[in-house]
């Protein structure tokens, strides 16, 4: 018999579960799906060693409590029998949660800014958005000045996890390149009124990295995840040679329009 509240660890009896272990566990749920991206039930046991019975109850929660969603999961290729799996997906109250500090100061002064400077307002905002990037860059050169050219992208993964915004590097068929997925922005809202946040940090992806970067998809546009493509170095020298280069591929996860 379940004991309601029980949290299980895989391998041992449910037991319960005080309401600040709850709320703790739960959080996990939550920071483990931010992190990892859209995530099954059997993904969340996994990572976290518990029971898929104790996720689906944390989950259960955190859907009640409008911090994730359910989604179908998309399949490559044919699909099999049987009903499709589902997967979970932090939402935009869920992100909140997790740190949007300070963003509607941030827009209030965007907003100050772009009204101060008359006409040239854009100019101004883009000129902030530049500066806060370049600054931005600084402490992530630290962590790529040590990466081999051919780990860079994952090495600004890491800087910009290091700084809040849970990334990953993933690699795309060959010859492509590699895709450079942010889980978390803690500027969402004011980059949603102001894009110019994410122009900005996409030319300094392209300075760190010494190649092109293509954005594919932002947070801030109601997208899943902001995801930068990063084509292979061997690409970028032939696209300024004016050869003919793959083009990105298409993103998963992206939301439907």
């Amino acid at each position: 018999m379940e004991v309601p509240g029980a949290t299980e660890a895989v391998g041992g009896p449910a037991l319960p579960a005080a309401p600040e272990e709850q709320s703790g566990t739960r959080r996990r749920v939550a920071r483990s799906i931010l992190d990892h991206g859209p995530s099954t039930a059997a993904d969340l046991a996994g990572r976290l060693g518990l029971t898929q019975a104790a996720v689906r109850r944390h989950l259960d929660a955190l859907v009640a409590d409008g911090l994730v969603e359910p989604r179908e999961k998309r399949v490559h290729g044919s699909r099999g029998r049987g009903r499709p799996a589902k997967v979970f997906a932090v939402t935009d109250s869920g992100r909140e949660a997790f740190g949007h500090a300070y963003d509607e100061l941030a827009v209030e002064a965007l907003r100050w800014i772009e009204r101060a400077a008359g006409d040239q307002g854009a100019a101004a905002v883009m000129a902030f958005a530049r500066a806060r990037a370049e600054a931005q860059a600084e402490q992530y050169r630290p962590f790529l000045e040590r990466a081999a050219p051919e780990d860079r992208a994952r090495a600004l993964a890491e800087a910009l996890s290091h700084h809040g915004y849970a990334a990953v590097a993933r690699g795309v068929p060959a010859p492509a390149g590699e895709q450079l997925c942010q889980h978390h922005c803690p500027v969402a809202h004011a980059a949603a009124r102001y894009p110019q946040l994410c122009e900005a940090e996409t030319e300094v992806f392209s300075r760190l990295l010494g190649t092109h970067v293509q954005r594919l998809a932002t947070i801030a546009h109601g997208d899943g995840v902001c995801t930068t493509f990063v084509p292979r170095s061997e690409q970028a020298a032939g696209a300024a040679e004016g050869t003919e280069t793959t083009a990105p591929p298409r993103i998963a996860g992206r939301n439907p329009a």
